[in-house]
């Protein structure tokens, strides 16, 4: 028996332990954007740097100015060097009341035809995704003695709050940091059965205003018409930023956005993609950004201006007639090839203080940046880590486009000048950032394996 047919026969042996585990951390109430919780983000981090060094990585907690790093090495081995990033933050759980269990109190729950998945805050977003590559060195470590190659596992604590403190400590501890290859599980498979490497991603420019009219909320019977609406104003900013086409309206967003290549357009077209069914997941049924593009098209290659959240006078039970002292919103844009995210964001700004009245403020809050990156699949790393998954899951493995953002990527790729290679085992319909998130166990288990297969590849 090879050592690899050893190390998989010992992952499905460890499967119920390996459950238990990730059940330990999914407990952990890691919430990075909510300070009531940074006691408890801080604990999580605690208890991944004790699980690395319980495999015997020189593991260690490392303080920044908001939330730890857990950075774990283990360079025994010889051959290509790894650095391997996830995140153990995750996303508060509002509205909790459409929970159906307690978020963090993890459970497997039995679908209809059989299978089983796991339900909790952070199962696929991203402690169930970091945890199969954690699960995967314990195995090679529990039947060999050794990784089988040189290693390096970062964890963050503020990815799904903006991480604006890794730039910071990548640049104080780029030397430590360094190697040949970065790995990244914090993406999705194609479907169900078939395992994909994210090859593209899009950036991200996120923009909070907040409009301010009269110096309190007013009676609108009294001030009705006369006096400037933060709301009525944030609403015609929204408005304004798509056309009829939907196409996005501030000046110079498209430069820098090329038509899509003849052969990615082709590549993706042999897909198996049915845009009825991706809408339909959701309760949907019309595609509603730019005319003319395809779904995937609109997901993975062209960008995009979503209002995340918006708000603005009251809003509880029952109903006040006022109109309100100001209103909020916060705006996301996806980005894709060249396009500059700080031009986005002045442009943006420019666009939005062109519509200010001037009875009104408008205050900016910026909220992260980052921009596009792709990776060549012709790469060896890219064609070893296809063949792996191709071997794990009896289905070629898909070089797919990815419609979200993972700053660290574009990080890791301009300050270390590596590749990186982004394998996820996580589902469209795994609800991350939602109630009732999940984690399919055959994806978790199937990943586990997979990983192992790939660091034997590499």
């Amino acid at each position: 028996m090879s050592d690899l047919e050893a190390v998989l026969d010992r992952i499905d042996a460890d499967l119920d332990q390996a459950i238990e585990r990730l059940f330990a951390t999914l407990r952990l109430k890691s919430i990075s954007t909510d300070p009531a919780y940074a006691a408890a983000t801080r604990a999580c981090a605690e208890w991944h740097a004790a699980d690395l060094a319980s495999i015997g990585f020189e593991a260690s907690v490392r303080d920044t100015a908001g939330h730890p790093m857990v950075v774990g090495h283990d360079r025994a081995a010889a051959g290509t060097s790894l650095l391997f990033y996830g995140h153990y933050d995750v996303q508060p759980v509002d509205p909790l009341e459409l929970w159906e269990h307690d978020p963090f109190e993890p459970r497997i729950v039995t679908r209809a035809d059989g299978s089983k998945m796991i339900v909790a805050r952070g199962a696929s977003d991203d402690k169930g995704q970091l945890m199969t590559f954690v699960e995967a060195c314990r195995a090679w470590k529990a039947v060999t003695g050794a990784l089988p190659l040189p290693m390096t596992i970062l964890l963050e604590g503020e990815e799904e709050s903006g991480g604006e403190n890794l730039p910071p400590f990548l640049d104080a501890n780029i030397e430590e940091l360094r190697a040949d290859l970065a790995l990244i599980c914090d993406t999705s498979m194609w479907d169900a059965r078939t395992p994909a490497i994210t090859t593209s991603l899009r950036g991200l420019c996120g923009e909070e205003i907040i409009i301010r009219g009269a110096d309190r909320d007013l009676h609108s019977g009294f001030y009705g018409s006369a006096a400037a609406n933060p709301n009525h104003v944030l609403a015609r900013i929204l408005a304004d930023l798509r056309d009829g086409e939907g196409r996005v309206t501030l000046p110079g967003f498209y430069d820098g956005v090329p038509d899509l290549p003849e052969a990615l357009r082709a590549s993706w077209a042999k897909l198996d993609f049915d845009p009825d069914a991706f809408l339909g997941e959701v309760g949907l049924a019309q595609p509603a950004g730019e005319k003319g593009r395809s779904v995937l098209e609109q997901t993975w290659s062209r960008p995009t201006a979503e209002v995340n959240g918006m708000g603005g006078g009251y809003q509880g039970e029952g109903f006040k007639t006022v109109i309100p002292a100001q209103a909020s919103a916060k705006i996301s844009f996806r980005l894709v090839f060249d396009q500059d995210p700080h031009k986005i964001r002045a442009a943006f700004r420019d666009f939005v203080k062109a519509r200010i009245p001037s009875d009104c403020s408008v205050e900016f809050i910026e909220h992260g940046s980052g921009t596009a990156v792709a990776f060549d699949t012709d790469a060896p790393a890219f064609q070893k880590t296809q063949a792996a998954l191709t071997d794990e899951w009896g289905r070629d493995a898909a070089f797919v486009g990815g419609g979200g953002s993972i700053p660290v990527t574009t990080l890791l790729k301009e300050r270390l000048g590596i590749d990186v290679v982004m394998v996820g085992f996580g589902l469209t319909d795994d609800r991350i950032h939602s109630p009732n998130e999940k984690y399919d166990l055959q994806s978790f288990h199937k990943g586990i394996r997979s990983w192992a297969r790939i660091l034997a590849a590499l």
